[in-house]
């Protein structure tokens, strides 16, 4: 019976010897989580008052704490701060993992240093989908986009003259209208033109403040002039100066250099008439020129954010995060990854920031949580456990061959 007690315990301490193994060679891994042997006391069935007969593996239990976030500069890795982890599909099977060191494929897929990739939801066309899939970057060259639509809140001067009723317009003359800005035109080969917009004071109809009409003037990208200029739209206002009528006008352009014709949506809402400096600011566009690929990186929120030298940025898609009811129970597997058992339960899914799920940090990765000093200590009482135990087996050992002899 001693020698199956000593032999327990030395199988005990293996247990411990290779469980603190394992996390002292895993404590420079990536977001690698830690784990104990948990050990449990053996007695005879159905004996009372009698000794135990050694120990048992009870189980072996995660440390799921959060480790130490390290800065990598690299801005593909992302470090998960709260809940959840980074979703991945490998060979088929749906894995999880908090080491967020990614890379781009050759075609532009987000996946793993090793290649499985990661999941989330694409985005198409500023649309986000709903189903769990691959992210793929757009790593080419973006298109030119004509501008169809410009906002532009223009601050109007009450204070500006009134130009008389029959003054014919000429933009060469600045005596028949009061006010002019550019603002760029985009046509579909990306060539940045302009539009010229000049505002004219017309008399006041009372008991209404003065109208304004306005003229456009399209303009090449070098200037030259493109047709004659357009009465674009008369801008109504009431006694407080806030804009009521004329505000959504549409400018009509065919551009001499094959480009394809545009129809340019304005929108002039949140332009006031008051006795203030003429200003045109903050003003929107959604046309850009063509632009080729900078880098993506990763937003707290999970986007996948890809920039192009034209300035534009675009969301590729975001990342999903999985949650479990009891993240201990999930089975670790190879290469930082984990899969789900009964005892952690199916994934909760939801994107960074929801629900229970923590943000993500650009950026930066998750340290091991390993504790290298006490690791060193449990060590240390494992192999004395190793130790006493193999003495206890020599002695039984040494006592057995007593007894042949006598």
């Amino acid at each position: 019976m001693t020698l199956q007690t000593a032999l327990s315990g030395l199988l005990g301490a293996q247990t411990g010897l290779n469980t603190v193994s394992n996390d002292l060679a895993n404590a420079s891994t990536t977001a690698f989580k830690s784990q104990t042997a948990l050990f449990e006391d053996v007695y005879p069935a159905d004996a009372s008052d009698a000794p135990g007969i050694g120990t048992a593996t009870e189980g072996i239990s995660s440390d799921v704490t959060q480790g130490d976030l390290i800065a990598t500069g690299n801005p593909l890795d992302a470090a998960i701060q709260g809940n959840g982890y980074f979703m991945i599909n490998s060979n088929g099977t749906q894995q999880y993992t908090r080491d967020g060191a990614f890379q781009l494929s050759s075609t532009g897929e987000l996946t793993t240093v090793s290649g499985q990739p990661v999941l989330g939801y694409q985005q198409t066309n500023g649309t986000l989908g709903n189903t769990l899939g691959p992210i793929t970057v757009n790593t080419g060259a973006m298109p030119a986009k004509p501008t169809g639509n410009i906002g532009l809140p223009v601050s109007l001067n009450a204070g500006d003259p009134v130009i008389p009723a029959g003054t014919a317009f000429n933009a060469a003359n600045a005596a028949t209208y009061d006010e002019s800005t550019q603002v760029v035109t985009y046509d579909s080969l990306g060539n940045a033109n302009h539009t010229e917009l000049y505002f004219v004071q017309n008399p006041a109809v009372s008991p209404a403040p003065s109208s304004w009409t306005v003229y456009a003037q399209p303009l090449m990208a070098n200037g030259t002039t493109v047709g004659t200029p357009q009465t674009l739209t008369t801008l109504g206002f009431s006694s407080s100066g806030a804009l009521i009528s004329g505000g959504q006008p549409t400018l009509n352009v065919t551009w001499p250099n094959g480009a394809a014709a545009s129809a340019v949506n304005f929108n002039f809402t949140g332009t006031t008439l008051a006795a203030q400096s003429f200003a045109a600011a903050g003003g929107t566009n959604d046309g850009y020129a063509p632009g080729s690929y900078s880098g993506t990186t990763i937003t707290a929120s999970g986007q996948v954010q890809s920039t192009y030298s034209n300035g534009e940025t675009v969301n590729a898609g975001v990342l999903g995060l999985a949650n479990f009811i009891n993240q201990e129970g999930l089975t670790p597997v190879s290469g930082n990854r984990y899969s789900a058992s009964q005892s952690s339960g199916q994934a909760i899914i939801s994107t960074p920031g929801a629900g229970l799920a923590g943000t993500l940090s650009g950026g930066n990765l998750e340290a091991s949580n390993a504790s290298t000093s006490s690791l060193l200590v449990d060590l240390i009482q494992y192999q004395q456990a190793y130790q006493a135990n193999t003495s206890v087996i020599q002695t039984e050992q040494q006592d057995s061959q007593r007894l042949v002899q006598i």
